[in-house]
C-alpha cells in the first residue's frame, strides 16, 4: 500500500502527526525532520522530539503525480536527505516564459536536496504570489521571510518526507493528461547563474 493511501486511511490530509510519520517512513530524525504535503501545499518542520515547530504554505512542481525525468515539472515523492545550504542571493534563472532572466529568482537560500535528479530543493522565490499554488519546475518554493525563518533549523543530512500528490481518480481512469501546458524547462545547475555583480 502506498504511503498516500496509508496516510489517507489514517484520516489525514493537512497536519499529519509525527507518530504517524515516524510508522509510515521510518526516517532518521536525529535533526528533527521536514514533512511536505505536496496536495496540501504546506511544509512542516518537527523537532527530533517530534514537536511541531514550524508550518509554512509552499508552491510545488506545476503537474501532479511522482517526478521520473529532468524536465517533468513534478516534485518527487519519498524520504530525501539536505545535501547542502547554498546562499543563493546572486541567483537568477530564465523560466522561459517571456520575461527574461529574473535576477534573485531563488530567494536568500537554496537548500539543495538529495533526491537523485539535479537542482532540486527548497528555496526562497521572487514571485510571492505563487505560493500555495502549483507553480513551480520541481522545487519547492517559500516565501523568502519563511525561508529566512526555517534555514537557523536545517542542517546537512536533515530528513525531508515529500508526500505523494492525490491524483483524481477520474482523470487517470479516462487516460487525461496532468501535464500542464507550459514551455518552462527544469531548473538545474546549469541554468542557475551566480551573478556577483
Amino acid at each position: 500500500m502506498s504511503s498516500l493511501l496509508l496516510l489517507m486511511s489514517f484520516g489525514l490530509s493537512a497536519k499529519v502527526d509525527f507518530a504517524t510519520l515516524i510508522e509510515l517512513y521510518k526516517p532518521n530524525i536525529k535533526h528533527g525532520l521536514i514533512f511536505i504535503d505536496k496536495p496540501e501545499l504546506m511544509l512542516y518542520f518537527y523537532s527530533a522530539e517530534g514537536e511541531l515547530l514550524k508550518e509554512f504554505p509552499v508552491a510545488c512542481g506545476q503537474n501532479l503525480g511522482q517526478k521520473t525525468k529532468s524536465g517533468d515539472f513534478k516534485t518527487p515523492e519519498g524520504v530525501f536527505s539536505v545535501q547542502e545550504i547554498v546562499d543563493a542571493k546572486t541567483w537568477g534563472h530564465d523560466f522561459h516564459d517571456g520575461k527574461g532572466f529574473i535576477r534573485h529568482a531563488y530567494g536568500p537560500w537554496f537548500i539543495r536536496l538529495k533526491t537523485g535528479f539535479r537542482g532540486i530543493g527548497i528555496h526562497g522565490t521572487h514571485a510571492p504570489e505563487s505560493i500555495g499554488t502549483r507553480a513551480t519546475e520541481g522545487c519547492i518554493r517559500l516565501r523568502n521571510e519563511d525561508l529566512e525563518e526555517l534555514k537557523p533549523l536545517v542542517e546537512k543530512g536533515l530528513t525531508v518526507i515529500i508526500n505523494e500528490d492525490r491524483i483524481p481518480e477520474e482523470a487517470v481512469a479516462e487516460g487525461e493528461t496532468l501535464e500542464s501546458e507550459t514551455t518552462e524547462g527544469e531548473i538545474s545547475e546549469s541554468e542557475t547563474v551566480n551573478n556577483e555583480l
